[in-house]
């Protein structure tokens, strides 16, 4: 397996469409949508999606794990479930018809009890081969300690894999010190790990490079939403403009551009054909309804419309 995908704190994520959204009235509801979610699942079914194989490592409990699992296998997503005791979590959206909004509620992960995170870490070292990817994305569920992935960088050394990190806050800071290969974070985000202020543009990419200079990552992909992408990496840094698409839906494109980076790296692309790649994963995602992840056919036309721009 070339590309693993991690996520301790999966969900299914359940959705359905109704009229009005109204204060202290039963609301009648239109029959509800299932799908497997949790930010390396996404990954791994927007790889799915893109016509490459990942195998999604993630850990699940009780019913709404078992019907994880059935999930995925209905998509035809390679997985591995790590079995804990708790109860896999659910999340609610609702799209309320007249007003053409959608309320998600996410709730809490389940308590991971010590053993069954050490056990994690070590059903991974343990693959074979080790992966040459190893994605980790999302949040950490209740339990889990926030220098987990830290842990996860120290192994992924160790396994000789490079991993790519999706995720916030300290959970994120704390890994980084360790060294990963690749990060993607908002503006938000970045500003956490540099500590200081953005003004412009270019203190963007100066705070960018003095976290690759330090050799905390090979690379960052900083996520601009509908402006695109900052690449900066040690041969040099770019600006990727996202490719004018009508939105839909925000919802999973985050997902769709690491699944994107992760299967063009994994096919030996460069760094810089990776990221446009990804960034044409997510534009094609935000075109899709609801929680859909990136299609193939527009994820390749919107890249191809981006390469051209590039070579003119």
């Amino acid at each position: 397996m070339s590309i693993l995908t991690l996520t301790m704190n999966p969900c299914i994520d359940k959705s359905t469409r109704v009229d009005n959204v109204v204060a202290e009235r039963k609301l009648r509801c239109e029959a509800p949508r299932y799908e497997p979610g949790g930010g390396g699942i996404n990954v791994s079914r927007a790889i799915h999606k893109l016509g490459g194989n990942s195998t999604a490592f993630y850990l699940g409990g009780g019913s709404m794990g078992r019907m994880l699992d059935l999930l995925l296998d209905e998509e035809g997503v390679r997985r591995h479930s790590m079995p804990i005791q708790g109860l896999t979590r659910e999340n609610m959206m609702v799209y309320e018809k007249t007003a053409e909004q959608q309320y998600r509620f996410g709730m809490p992960g389940p308590e991971v009890e010590k053993q069954e995170w050490r056990q994690c870490l070590k059903k991974l070292s343990s693959a074979d081969p080790p992966p040459e990817y190893i994605v980790a994305s999302g949040s950490l569920p209740p339990g889990v300690p926030k220098d987990f992935y830290a842990q996860l960088a120290r192994l992924a050394q160790q396994m000789n894999s490079r991993l790519i990190l999706d995720t916030t806050g300290g959970p994120l800071r704390m890994a980084v010190e360790e060294g990963v290969y690749l990060i993607k974070p908002n503006i938000r985000e970045l500003k956490m790990l540099a500590e200081e202020e953005i003004d412009e543009e270019s203190h963007q990419a100066a705070l960018a490079e003095g976290i690759v200079a330090k050799g905390q990552c090979e690379a960052i992909v900083v996520s601009l939403g509908a402006a695109g992408a900052l690449l900066v990496w040690k041969e040099g840094c770019e600006r990727l403009r996202a490719p004018t698409v009508s939105v839909k839906s925000k919802v999973g494109a985050g997902d769709s551009m690491v699944g994107g980076m992760a299967l063009a790296l994994d096919r030996g692309e460069s760094l810089l054909n990776a990221a446009q790649f990804g960034v044409a994963a997510g534009a094609a995602a935000v075109m899709t309804p609801g929680s859909e992840l990136c299609r193939k056919e527009d994820t390749e036309r919107l890249y191809r419309g981006m390469s051209s721009e590039e070579s003119s």
